[in-house]
């Protein structure tokens, strides 16, 4: 993938997308690591949060304390530090074939040279992972799933089209928008809206998001939240129950991204969804 290209999904063994899956979960751990140890923390983790780069095919931290970056290209599972503002790697390292334990000393050596503590990133982490071999010590194995490596990165840069252009319209329709940033407690790619208030005491969100599966979904599945929980109302667009809002129809995520890009010309898809209010729209 590259920049904003979509890319039609060919479609995998839904055994070999989740263990592609659950090998790059454990992967950008070590992302959210780094952020954990360099970054200053801010409210609900945000700054462990990682931005999807399309160009790279892979996700990418906030700045780490000395100004430097990491990134893991999810096609291959490759590590990768950066400097400066542009995208020159100082190093990279192919976890194929190799433990975490490998991976937390090549990272220690880059980021001891960088002026960083190491011993920093063995924090533990606030969160349990999925069950997997690799925390037991097994390496990486990213050169046989090639294939659902490239599967999973075209769902997550074809869900980032599709998710930005939500975010975009939330923006102009006059309503804040949270950037487009994965979360790696659950690897989901989500984008919060906060909806205007109906009274002083209380604030309302919807969520749009992709998650790529969990342990009793292997396939990637769309997300959407709402927060309070308001109520259900039908679309007018697609005639299904939906939380007070349904974004560009809320059709199955899967048909959705197999399809094509979102439309940039013609009727705004969302046009007979807006965020309005529900109280008087009950089906």
């Amino acid at each position: 993938m590259r920049g904003s290209d979509w890319v039609p999904l060919r479609g995998t063994d839904q055994r070999r997308l989740s263990e592609a899956r659950l090998q790059a979960h454990y992967a950008v751990q070590w992302l959210a690591r780094a952020a954990r140890a360099y970054i200053p923390p801010q409210p609900d983790d945000e700054h462990t949060n990682l931005g999807w780069d399309g160009a790279l095919d892979g996700f990418t931290t906030h700045p780490l304390k000395d100004g430097a970056w990491l990134s893991l290209k999810i096609t291959d599972l490759t590590l990768a530090l950066h400097v400066g503002e542009g995208r020159t790697h100082v190093q990279s390292f192919s976890l194929d074939g190799r433990s975490d334990a490998q991976a937390r000393q090549w990272l220690s050596e880059q980021l001891g040279a960088q002026g960083l503590d190491a011993h920093a990133l063995d924090a533990p982490s606030p969160y349990e992972m999925p069950a997997h071999a690799i925390s037991q010590g097994e390496a990486y194995g990213p050169a046989g799933l090639g294939d659902a490596l490239a599967e999973l990165a075209a769902w997550f840069g074809n869900a980032a089209l599709l998710l930005g252009s939500i975010q975009r319209q939330m923006i102009e329709r006059k309503l804040a928008a949270s950037p487009l940033r994965c979360w790696p407690h659950h690897f989901d790619l989500a984008t919060l809206t906060t909806l205007p208030a109906r009274n002083a005491d209380a604030t309302s969100y919807v969520g749009a998001g992709l998650s790529p599966g969990t342990s009793t979904t292997t396939s990637p599945i769309s997300t959407y939240r709402s927060i309070p929980s308001p109520i259900l109302r039908r679309c007018r667009a697609c005639r299904r129950s939906v939380i007070g809002i349904c974004a560009i129809s809320w059709r199955p995520l899967r048909r959705l991204i197999r399809s094509s890009p979102p439309r940039t010309n013609g009727p705004r898809p969302m046009s007979s969804c807006g965020p309005r209010s529900t109280a008087r729209s009950r089906s």
